[in-house]
């Protein structure tokens, strides 16, 4: 490679780390840290609870919100064991697919702190099985799927849908304006999954879902390019992801009611999951894999399917018929 190449690759690369710095201490030269007012939405658990604990620990205003109270008031306790302020947390029992819930939210907040700076998508429900089996059909058979057993599939979807879509669309259309009007640099990060952009057997359902709000928030991206919007994409995570299943065998009498199931998922470290979020908010950064080797395998499905769709199997012990 001649000299002059290596040269600009090297001005490049100085140019994008540069570029990153100025972003992480403008935001932080704007919106202090201890004056930050952060909306987590789905905050009760998980990814969401993690962001929550760390927000506090830096002394930002943090708003919790979920669907138990109990949940939510003990991430709240938590979170104010972490603050540097008495009166930095708040809890609001609320409901991300119901609409009356995000506008009463929103209107606590806008008399409470007189408006957000940063929202936190973090709600959403998974769905575990292949489709097929969803609807009480085997892989390894070709029998017909019953009226029943595809109707199952359907409410599953229903479901997936309006937890994965719905939810983060009413969340936009609720909190774009104020935070428009009230941030002096406004922030959407929407926690998406690799398997929005990279298909896996067992996550029909979850990944198109999750697939169709990634997209969403991407057009709203360009929509309101004031606000900065962030998409984190994490592969698995440890903890109890399939405890918010929706997709459960009718042939074992489930329904698609969320049914705990044990913490059994390996995977990404949910601390680690919630740095790398609160970071892409600091730095601006819109697309973000977790691990950072997975954007080569969305870049890799592209142009070599089959190969992808190999380790997909592998990685979910699934065997095709």
């Amino acid at each position: 490679m001649p000299f002059s190449t290596w040269t600009l690759l090297l001005v490049l690369s100085a140019v994008f780390a540069l570029r990153k710095l100025a972003r992480t201490q403008f935001r932080a030269s704007i919106i202090r840290h201890a004056e930050e007012k952060v909306l987590i939405l789905g905050a009760s658990s998980g990814i969401g609870r993690e962001i929550a604990h760390q927000y506090a620990a830096r002394g930002a205003k943090v708003c919790v919100v979920g669907r138990r109270i109990d949940k939510v008031t003990a991430v709240v306790d938590e979170c104010k064991a972490r603050s540097l302020t008495a009166d930095g947390s708040l809890g609001i029992p609320a409901d991300i697919t119901i609409v009356e819930d995000m506008v009463r939210v929103r209107t606590v907040l806008e008399k409470k702190w007189a408006g957000i700076d940063t929202v936190i998508v973090a709600a959403g429900v998974s769905a575990t099985g292949p489709l097929l089996e969803v609807a009480g059909v085997s892989t390894q058979q070709n029998a017909n799927a019953s009226e029943e057993g595809i109707q199952f599939a359907v409410n599953a979807a229903k479901v997936a849908m309006r937890n994965n879509y719905l939810g983060p669309m009413i969340a936009a259309i609720s909190f774009i304006p104020v935070l428009k009007r009230t941030s002096k640099l406004p922030s959407i990060l929407l926690i998406s999954s690799l398997g929005a952009v990279i298909p896996a057997p067992t996550r029909s359902i979850y990944g198109s879902t999750k697939s169709a709000s990634l997209l969403l928030y991407q057009a709203l991206a360009i929509e309101h390019p004031s606000v900065r919007f962030s998409f984190v994409l994490p592969s698995s995570v440890e903890g109890d992801f399939r405890a918010s299943a929706v997709d459960q065998s009718p042939l074992d009498n489930q329904t698609t009611q969320t049914i705990p199931k044990p913490n059994s998922t390996p995977g990404l470290r949910v601390t680690d999951v919630g740095k790398r979020c609160i970071d892409a908010v600091d730095h601006s950064e819109k697309v973000v894999f977790m691990p950072s080797t997975m954007k080569l395998g969305h870049i890799l499905y592209l142009i070599w399917p089959s190969f992808i769709e190999k380790k997909a199997m592998l990685k979910y012990g699934f065997t095709p018929e």
